[in-house]
C-alpha cells in the first residue's frame, strides 16, 4: 500500500471519505460472502474489507493524522482485552449470555466516558439502525404512516428474535437467485 501511495495516481489522490463507500460496499459484500457459506468468496470478500483498512490507515499516516495500521491493530487489541475480563482478567465464567452482558456493560462504560458529542443516529441501514434503536430503547416511534407500520414489523421481528435486514438480505438473494436460474 505504501508503495501505491507514492506510485498509483489514483491511490495518492484517495482520502477517507472518497473511500468510504468503498469500505461500505466491501463490508456488504463480505457479509453476503459469509451468508453464502463459499469458503473462496470469504477469504476474497474478507480481504477487500481489509484492504480498506490498511487503506485507510495508510491515508493516516501519510496525511500525518497521529494513526497507522499498528494503531489499529493495538486498539484492536486493546478492546479484546478489556471486553473479556473472562479470558485475560479476574472474571470466571463459560455462560455465553454472562459474556455476551459483560461485554456489552463494558462497552456502555466506554460509551460512558467519552467526551458527550450531540447524540447522532449510527451510520447503519434503517431496519438495522431500528433493532438497534430498540435493543436500547426498548420500543421505536409509532404512527399510522407507512414508516410507523414499517417500525411495528421490525418490532413483531425483533420479539421473534429475527434480524429483519438479514431476512429482508436473505429473501431478496433467494428470489434473485430463482430469476436468475
Amino acid at each position: 500500500m505504501a508503495r501505491l501511495r507514492r506510485e498509483c495516481a489514483w491511490t495518492k489522490e484517495q482520502t477517507h471519505e472518497s473511500l468510504r463507500r468503498y469500505l461500505i460496499e466491501e463490508a456488504y459484500e463480505a457479509a453476503d460472502a459469509l451468508a453464502s457459506g463459499d469458503a473462496d468468496a470469504m477469504r476474497d470478500e474478507l480481504g477487500d474489507v481489509l484492504m480498506q483498512v490498511v487503506f485507510h490507515a495508510a491515508i493516516a499516516e501519510s496525511d500525518g493524522e497521529g494513526w497507522d495500521f499498528d494503531a489499529v491493530a493495538t486498539t484492536i487489541a486493546d478492546k479484546l482485552i478489556r471486553r473479556t475480563p473472562h479470558v485475560f482478567g479476574d472474571v470466571r465464567t463459560d455462560d455465553p449470555a454472562q459474556i455476551d452482558a459483560l461485554w456489552q456493560g463494558v462497552k456502555a462504560q466506554e460509551r460512558e466516558a467519552r467526551p458527550h458529542a450531540p447524540a447522532k443516529l449510527a451510520p447503519l441501514p434503517a431496519l438495522l439502525l431500528a433493532q438497534k434503536h430498540l435493543d436500547l430503547a426498548g420500543s421505536l416511534p409509532s404512527s399510522d404512516s407507512l414508516v410507523g407500520r414499517l417500525f411495528a414489523l421490525v418490532a413483531e421481528a425483533h420479539e421473534a428474535g429475527i434480524d429483519l435486514e438479514l431476512a429482508a438480505r436473505e429473501e431478496l438473494r433467494s428470489q434473485n437467485d430463482k430469476t436468475q436460474g
